[in-house]
């Protein structure tokens, strides 16, 4: 379930940043944050990619209250969302990639398959 950990963050900070963290990986594609993020950003990123294939208004305008730019919202519907038109989920992938150089935490990469 999506938004259990709170990741040492107040609710806010929390959702701003996982806000910003899907809206990088929809716009780019691909991201590298610390593993528990990663899961956490992958598990909003499948719920907006489902609203994307809905493709209606009101699927639309729950996808732009989330996503922080509006080209992301656009690139989400018109070409991100009919890729996975015939999969029923597991559009993201989260690879381990090893231990932070500073603090030693868990690495990840997060991918759209």
């Amino acid at each position: 379930m999506p938004g259990t950990r709170k990741l040492g963050r107040p609710t806010a900070h929390r959702m701003s940043m996982l806000r910003t963290l899907v809206t990088q990986l929809l716009d780019g594609g691909r991201i590298e944050t610390t593993y528990t993020r990663a899961r956490e950003t992958a598990a909003l990123a499948e719920k907006m990619i489902t609203l994307g294939k809905k493709d209606t208004l009101a699927a639309r305008r729950r996808a732009a209250a989330f996503i922080t730019k509006e080209s992301a919202v656009t690139k989400l519907f018109k070409d991100i969302a009919p890729k996975y038109a015939g999969r029923e989920g597991g559009y993201t992938r989260v690879t381990r990639v090893g231990a932070r150089r500073g603090d030693a935490a868990e690495m990840a990469v997060l991918e759209l398959v």
